[in-house]
């Protein structure tokens, strides 16, 4: 039986600097963290990388997840021996070939499973519906919801293999699809501010879901939410702390039951209108399972601290925080090595 601490601990996803492990990092895994995202700054060269992940694992007895952000075009961390430069999803998007994009899954899976990584924060599922958007782009397969429907799944039957059942191919890494519910029709970069978006309901449901909703029909591990405020769902929050935009929307509408993943709570999108504590804690409420703190280790501690007391203080119950460590259970039982 795990305690309160260890169980939010788990509960929070973090990044560190530099290519090997640090004591910031020892400690935050020492508290019961056991999701690591990796970035450009952790990397050097295929050896040095699968000797990190190699030591990052042993830091614990229980089962550590590693993603990283591996999409392909100006979104891969990784280069040189070892992986393949992979085109943009714009790119795979004007060939339209489904066959092609899963076998580019396969190949970015079988590249992170042979460094250890379990995990790929991709696909990108946002529609390219705004030529203005400064951070999607060509990050998206293209304009057509059906086409980035299409693609995506490919990209995630490529990247998990075609079973959906425990005992995955030894190259299968888990997919997160990204952002829900929809980032591409914003003119403001998330990173930056905080974007709103007016559409109504009819239009998400014929442009902005479809792909989500695909995704989750094709079994995508994981979603990764966007910290857009979509007025029609929810006008005083972002999808990121809204119960009406995860649990709502994504966990009881489509019928999505596996593991959410915040995006980055640094962000200023979130990090200046809310701050950690606040975002974490109504994010938790919503139903998302894992929040991400990428790189300062103060926030990384609050987000914990704030987990635990959003708990003491009745404010989150204690059921959420296991439903969401089943939830992340069930996922490193599939994906974890």
């Amino acid at each position: 039986m795990r305690d309160l601490e260890s169980m939010t601990a788990r509960m929070v996803c973090v990044g560190f600097d530099g290519p090997a492990v640090t004591d910031e990092l020892r400690s935050l895994i020492g508290r019961g963290v056991s999701c690591v995202i990796l970035f450009t700054r952790n990397f050097r060269d295929a050896r040095q990388l699968a000797e990190l992940c190699r030591e990052i694992k042993g830091l614990a007895d229980q089962p550590i997840l590693i993603g990283v952000d591996q999409e392909g075009g100006r979104v891969q961390r990784f280069h040189g021996d070892g992986f393949t430069e992979i085109p943009s999803m714009r790119e795979l998007g004007r060939q339209g070939d489904p066959v092609r994009v899963r076998g580019v899954g396969a190949v970015l899976a079988r590249e992170l499973r042979a460094m250890n990584v379990d995990l790929n924060f991709a696909p990108v599922l946002d529609v390219d519906s705004n030529s203005a958007n400064p951070v999607i782009g060509e990050r998206s397969f293209g304009r057509d919801p059906e086409l980035v429907a299409k693609l995506g799944c490919a990209m995630i039957e490529g990247l998990q293999g075609s079973s959906q059942n425990a005992g995955e191919p030894a190259s299968a890494v888990a997919a997160c699809g990204k952002h829900f519910p929809g980032h591409g029709d914003t003119s403001v970069d998330s990173h930056l501010a905080l974007p709103r978006l007016p559409h109504a309901l009819d239009r998400l449901h014929q442009i902005e879901l479809p792909p989500f909703r695909a995704a989750i029909q094709a079994g995508v591990a994981a979603i990764m939410t966007s910290h857009v405020l979509f007025e029609a769902i929810d006008p005083h929050r972002p999808a990121t702390m809204s119960p009406a935009v995860i649990d709502g929307l994504l966990r009881k509408q489509l019928g999505f039951d596996r593991v959410v993943f915040s995006d980055d709570l640094e962000m200023k999108a979130v990090l200046e209108h809310y701050g950690v504590a606040e975002t974490v804690t109504q994010a938790a409420i919503a139903s998302v399972d894992v929040m991400c703190v990428c790189s300062r280790h103060d926030l990384q501690h609050l987000a914990i601290e704030s987990l635990i007391k959003a708990v003491d203080d009745g404010l989150l119950g204690r059921q959420q925080i296991e439903k969401s460590n089943r939830r992340l259970d069930s996922l490193m039982r599939r994906f974890v090595i």
